[in-house]
């Protein structure tokens, strides 16, 4: 705006001080709008290659190694549903479903069959979303097969503009959809419902969420789909971006051949860009519901969106940046108090929705203290206008900004297909800039230095308004009468505003990490495995550590540590204090600095280190830069031996845990969840769910010395460092961190507490919730043979199980949207599995499924799986497991395993060999062996009003 009238000014004294004639007032005015000047966009990221077709298709093709040998294709759809008409309202996500419901060259549910046996999970990695601006398909493959390439560029062809839209197809998938629909009824539904028109100032998104009006789906026709898919699935609003190990010349003379002859509709619809406008009104809604279990409170102040385009754009991009970490830091402080004001608060500025940005401040209140959250955290918000930052929060923020995009350009060779792709889409949906990380580093340096506290602070001037505010009040209904209106509220935040309030103070501990610098042990012993490229060191004390350097990442190193004992250790009274003491502790801090002094004083460097302690273990996790290495050391040191334990912070932790329990019984899922857990551990007060008793039960002193005690004996540990390893640097901070641990040569073993889940046959229903929905387990259980070769057969036992639930329970029966499986197998302390298929559905449909489920079933244990089904798993386990073996994270996770397991390392080198030989006959024998049916558990969620009928 100053720009503008300055240029005005400039203008109107050359036309009075020349009196020049019409022609050349309008010479002068194209120099002046020539000396405006508009800010060129930052230019793509050379490193992609883009183009637009005749018709208006575009693409972004982009080679990345990260993961080998795979690509990631996505079809952007410019199509979302606010473009539907009223008689279309979930049509939108609908023609999504249809888009796998059969197309020109994989009719039905060809294109499922076709991509599984191409080692593609559905759900997984086939998968597709509609919001209401965009459509999207995804599809990550196998890169190294040709002819799989060129078919999956043939769906992205069909996903364009070929899908079939059968009326029998379209019958069938309706069910699946209004499934689908019922998943994400509930309490967060049914307010939401009622707080959008006024947050979203009527708007066009308040009618047309993306998952539609029962109305709709149950009765439109295939005239009413077919038009908007005409209308809207066109060249000239779609893009396809593939990233991957590929030929991109080969991949775009694909494009071109597939996609020019895409046609745009006669008569185009214009392609209205929606907004939520902004009308200058504020809003004051309270909400309830019987079923909602927390009392929050938030405050929305909406302004329009910055773009992301240019150079400034990204200054600004900086700036908010930095404002939002300095404010997230602040509020953190406050739940460390003694007497926490709240249960959790924050305040930021975010995304909105419809062109629209805003400042968000929220609240979680305790029970029966909204005004007392609700004034805190608008305090700091005050505070902050009133006040503003300190130049050392802006230099902290400053430096943890700098060296994460250091980070990030480390690690641009290693950088994962899925965030190229992040990016084009924004880039091509709504042109927010992609430049490329090296040029955001760049930019980063260059505008940092200059960002002084006038910039930040004066985006709180401009975001803390009066007008186009929301207060949005949500909270169970049982204290709907002693909510406040909004006159109450508004003179809350009027005292609030009329406070003596005083700046910040930002307290620094500039005292060394640690009180007393360790003494350095040695490295007794040394071993190699050459195979594995892992070294195994025993230190003076006892502890172990194996080191597995990679190249994976260029600037990562991930850790793990893992000790016998835990918490089977205590006995049931001292259970709750056992199993809460690494939380406790790693929230007191370490060493010399309390939590908000540890996070200051990490703010800006790489790294995480967290303590824990569970049933049969305690230890130590945490990753870290290579340059951030030996801090991540000290605090592991610290872990061990300088724990902190502050009684207020304590009292804090206990009163916000308190206060998040007390409406849990309100939330169906949540009863559920612990009734499963319940059963499933044959009610042992270790396996039910929280409450506010347990939590009385919990003591600091005796959490405390359990802690010490669990990290008392070095020699009992086994440390395991996978990545950016250099050995010869990091041997002396292994001698002088984790040679010099205390250690008693106790080695203690944790104990078999015998809790599993009960034998027989048992059935339980859940009778909670409003809403016409139902949540099914089945459960097989018992004693394992745990070995390689029966891990694999259950695996694909698992698959080929999912594989026939999806095609019957969902596909053929339109009874389920999601089933879904999973297995959990376990050596020790005892060799057990438990074996889970779980869906949601119409609960007058339970019964039935349940059927058909055990149908399959038995159809497994009698003729064994389908030959193609068992391909299918191969195939798809083969996919998945090839690019695990290039991460640092799955070798942690394996040598942890195999070493707690105490199994060769060898095995992973057996997996290929062990999947190629499981046949049919062998999963007949697993189903037979293992889902008999001898101890099985059926536990069912239904609504409360099923009650009453069942007992009658």
């Amino acid at each position: 705006m100053a720009q503008n009238d300055k240029m005005k000014k400039r203008f109107y004294y050359i036309r009075y001080i020349l009196l020049i004639t019409i022609v050349n007032l309008f010479y002068v005015n194209g120099i002046c709008q020539q000396a405006k000047k508009i800010e060129p966009a930052l230019p793509l990221d050379s490193a992609v290659r883009t183009g637009k077709l005749a018709n208006g298709f575009t693409y972004y093709i982009r080679h990345n190694e990260e993961p080998k040998k795979r690509v990631m294709m996505y079809l952007v759809n410019k199509v979302g549903s606010v473009l539907e008409d009223d008689d279309q309202q979930g049509l939108a996500h609908f023609l999504e479903h249809m888009s796998f419901n059969g197309t020109t060259h994989f009719p039905h549910n060809q294109l499922i069959d076709y991509l599984q046996k191409a080692g593609v999970r559905f759900g997984a990695d086939i998968n597709a979303y509609t919001s209401f601006d965009e459509t999207v398909y995804e599809l990550p493959i196998p890169s190294d097969k040709p002819e799989l390439l060129k078919g999956v560029l043939e769906i992205m062809r069909d996903w364009a503009h070929e899908a079939l839209l059968d009326p029998g197809e379209i019958d069938k998938e309706r069910g699946v959809v209004l499934e689908e629909k019922r998943l994400g009824k509930g309490a967060s539904e049914r307010m939401q419902r009622q707080y959008y028109p006024a947050i979203l100032n009527n708007s066009r998104y308040t009618v047309r969420v993306p998952i539609g009006l029962d109305t709709v789906l149950n009765n439109f026709k295939r005239p009413v789909i077919a038009r908007f898919y005409n209308d809207w699935y066109r060249p000239d609003l779609q893009a396809l971006i593939v990233v991957g190990d590929i030929n991109v010349d080969q991949i775009e003379t694909q494009i071109k051949q597939q996609f020019a002859s895409l046609k745009n509709p006669p008569h185009e619809r214009a392609r209205i860009k929606y907004i939520v406008p902004l009308t200058g009104k504020n809003h004051f809604l309270v909400v309830t519901d019987k079923e909602m279990t927390t009392t929050e409170a938030e405050i929305l102040i909406k302004h329009k969106a910055p773009g992301l385009r240019t150079k400034d754009d990204y200054r600004t991009a900086l700036i908010q940046g930095l404002f939002d970490q300095m404010l997230a830091d602040r509020y953190a402080e406050l739940l460390n108090q003694s007497n926490p004001p709240f249960v959790s608060g924050s305040a930021n500025i975010s995304g909105f929705m419809g062109g629209l940005n805003s400042y968000n401040v929220s609240v979680q209140a305790k029970p029966g203290e909204l005004e007392q959250g609700l004034k805190a955290v608008w305090r700091e918000t005050e505070r902050l206008k009133r006040f503003g930052f300190t130049s050392t929060e802006l230099d902290r923020a400053k430096i943890a900004y700098l060296n994460g995009i250091e980070s990030a350009v480390k690690e641009k060779s290693k950088t994962n297909s899925n965030s190229y792709v992040s990016e084009y889409k924004a880039y091509f949906l709504t042109g927010e800039a992609s430049p490329g990380i090296e040029r955001e580093y760049q930019l980063t340096k260059e505008e940092i230095p200059g960002i002084n506290l006038t910039d930040v602070n004066d985006l709180a001037k401009t975001y803390i308004t009066i007008i186009n505010r929301d207060i949005l009040i949500l909270a169970p209904e049982k204290d709907k009468n002693s909510l406040p209106n909004e006159v109450i509220v508004n003179t809350w935040l009027n005292n609030v505003e009329a406070e003596d309030l005083k700046p910040y103070k930002d307290d620094i501990n500039a005292k060394p990490l640690i009180s007393t610098m360790p003494v350095p042990g040695k490295i007794k012993s040394e071993t190699k495995n050459n195979e594995f490229n892992i070294t195994t060191l025993t230190l003076s004390n006892g502890l172990k550590v194996l080191l597995k350097p990679t190249d994976f990442k260029n600037n990562q190193i991930i850790f793990s540590s893992f000790a016998p004992g835990g918490t089977s250790l205590y006995n049931d009274a001292d259970y709750q204090s056992a199993s809460s003491a690494a939380g406790v502790i790693a929230a007191n801090g370490i060493g010399n600095y309390n939590i908000d002094e540890l996070s200051k004083y990490l703010e800006g460097k790489q790294l995480s280190v967290q303590p824990y302690i569970t049933e049969q273990y305690q230890g130590i996790n945490g990753s870290s830069s290579v340059t951030d290495l030996e801090t991540a050391m000290q605090m592991i040191y610290a872990y061990f031996t300088e724990p902190r334990a502050d009684s207020a912070i304590f009292n804090g932790l206990i009163a916000r845990s308190k206060a998040g329990l007390a409406n849990r019984s309100n939330d169906p899922s949540s009863v559920f969840k612990d009734t499963v857990s319940a059963v499933m551990g044959n009610y042992n007060s270790r396996r039910t769910g929280p409450t506010l008793q347990k939590l009385e039960l919990i003591n600091l002193l005796k959490a405390y010395r359990i802690y010490k005690e669990r990290f008392a004996d070095a020699s009992n540990f086994t440390f395991t460092f996978v990545g950016s390893i250099d050995t010869n640097t990091i041997k002396p901070l292994l001698e002088k961190y984790l040679g010099s641990l205390p250690s008693t040569n106790q080695h203690e073993m944790g104990v078999d507490l015998n809790i599993h889940a009960p034998s027989g046959r048992i059935e339980k229903i859940v009778y909670k919730g409003s809403e016409p929905k139902a949540t099914v387990y089945l459960v097989y259980t018992g004693k394992y043979d745990y070995n390689p070769d029966n891990n694999v057969k259950m695996d694909a036992l698992k698959e080929s199980l999912e594989i026939r639930l999806l095609e019957r329970l969902r596909e053929d029966e339109s009874g389920v949207y999601s089933p879904g499986v999973e297995v959990s197998k376990a050596k020790l302390p005892q060799q057990r599995y438990n074996f889970i298929v779980h869906f949601g559905c119409s609960p007058q449909n339970v019964d039935k499924l349940i059927a058909s489920t055990l149908d399959e079933i038995n159809k497994l244990k009698t003729n064994g799986p389908l030959q193609g089904n068992v391909d299918k798993w191969r195939a798809e386990d083969k996919t998945s497991f090839q690019p695990q073996l290039k991460t640092n994270n799955f070798w942690l996770a394996y040598l942890n395993l195999q070493l707690q397991n105490s199994q060769d390392f060898d095995q992973v080198n057996h997996y290929d060999s062990l999947m190629n030989g499981v046949k049919p006959e062998d999963v007949r024998t697993m189903a037979g062996k293992y889902l008999s049916g001898e101890n099985y558990i059926k536990l069912v969620l239904m609504p409360e009003y099923l009650k009453k009928l069942d007992n009658n």
